[in-house]
């Protein structure tokens, strides 16, 4: 399936990683290409990546996985390893990995020569259906995640089921918490799917995706409604920070703030009451939280770097029901 956004096509078919020969051709005609991943993809992957571009000159930068190589340090790693091997403004990037690397290799590309061209190839769940679609690229601070960033559109987005085949349970699982999100604030039926079934197919890759498609193109730059795919990460970002980001996967510690929205919002009038529970039996059955519950007054005073706050108030992010989200203006006081 081709999923049209206003700078790029998102491909969403089994195999299609095989075909980026065909997306290249449309955007350069011989660049270098240079391939930007992570150590456990590199190692199950580059095989394949070096027979599917063979007939480019190709480069590879290898970074470590995990969220902390979203770092300045990582950042100007990745950027003088590119021009010790001599790229040019007119050659290409392929992101191939997780969010991390697509985030990190987005940004890379954003400010490298004021603007390099560059593909996503997301190779994780989570990634796939959030962090490849929507053309944030970010790194992160002692401060908080992803505070230093853009808006800079990829030339497309190939994702490819296939990989999900290689993913660690665990990582699966971590990639269904942001399609629950993606339920739960606009798409029932996806959410429903997932009350009672462990996997998804590729027809909810696409559904998830088209519910982050729809708020973007409602709202490219973060002023309103895109700021709704926010749910659940006001206290998500607090949590994967205070805990120095390895001992919460984004998934988990997204999957806490979306209960402590909840509960927020019942809390509020806002919510309808019987929804924390349907919630938290979900999330329980599939490893995304345990009890004892994080408490959410532990955050709170972690909370206020998040950039949907503003001179007036915390944008915070609220469901009354399935597929209703909304934003909610607080400060302080009122999570007490």
């Amino acid at each position: 399936m081709f999923i049209k956004m206003p700078e790029y096509e998102i491909w969403v078919k089994e195999g299609s990683f095989q075909e980026i020969h065909q997306m290249i051709k449309t955007i350069k005609d011989d660049p270098s290409i240079f391939v930007v991943t992570d150590q456990n993809v590199y190692h199950i992957y580059h095989d394949l990546i070096r027979k599917t571009l063979e007939m480019y000159h190709l480069e590879f930068i290898v970074i470590k996985p995990g969220e902390t190589s979203k770092s300045v340090d990582v950042y100007l790693e990745v950027v003088k390893s590119l021009l010790d091997k001599q790229i040019k403004r007119d050659d290409l990037i392929i992101s191939f990995g997780g969010g991390v690397v697509g985030d990190l290799c987005g940004f890379v590309a954003a400010t490298l020569y004021r603007g390099i061209d560059y593909i996503q190839v997301p190779t994780t769940l989570l990634a796939q259906v959030d962090s490849s679609i929507g053309s944030k690229v970010a790194i992160d601070l002692e401060e908080g995640k992803n505070l230093i960033g853009s808006f800079y559109p990829p030339k497309g987005v190939i994702i490819d089921p296939s990989f999900l085949n290689t993913l660690p349970r665990e990582e699966y699982v971590n990639g269904l918490a942001e399609v629950i999100k993606a339920g739960l604030i606009g798409n029932k039926k996806l959410y429903h799917h997932l009350l009672t079934e462990d996997k998804i197919s590729e027809s909810e890759i696409i559904e998830a995706i088209l519910v982050k498609r729809d708020v973007v193109l409602i709202d490219p730059y973060d002023h309103k409604e895109r700021m709704y795919l926010n749910f659940g990460h006001t206290f998500g970002h607090a949590i994967e920070k205070i805990h120095h980001y390895d001992t919460y996967k984004h998934g988990e510690a997204i999957s806490y703030g979306m209960l402590m929205a909840i509960e927020l919002g019942i809390k509020w009038q806002k919510t309808d009451p019987n929804l924390y529970d349907e919630v938290k039996q979900v999330l329980l059955r599939l490893n995304l939280v345990k009890e004892p519950l994080l408490n959410y007054h532990d955050y709170l005073d972690f909370i206020w770097t998040d950039k949907k706050n503003r001179h007036d108030g915390l944008r915070f992010v609220i469901i009354s029901k399935p597929g209703s989200p909304e934003l909610y203006k607080v400060n302080e006081g009122d999570f007490k």
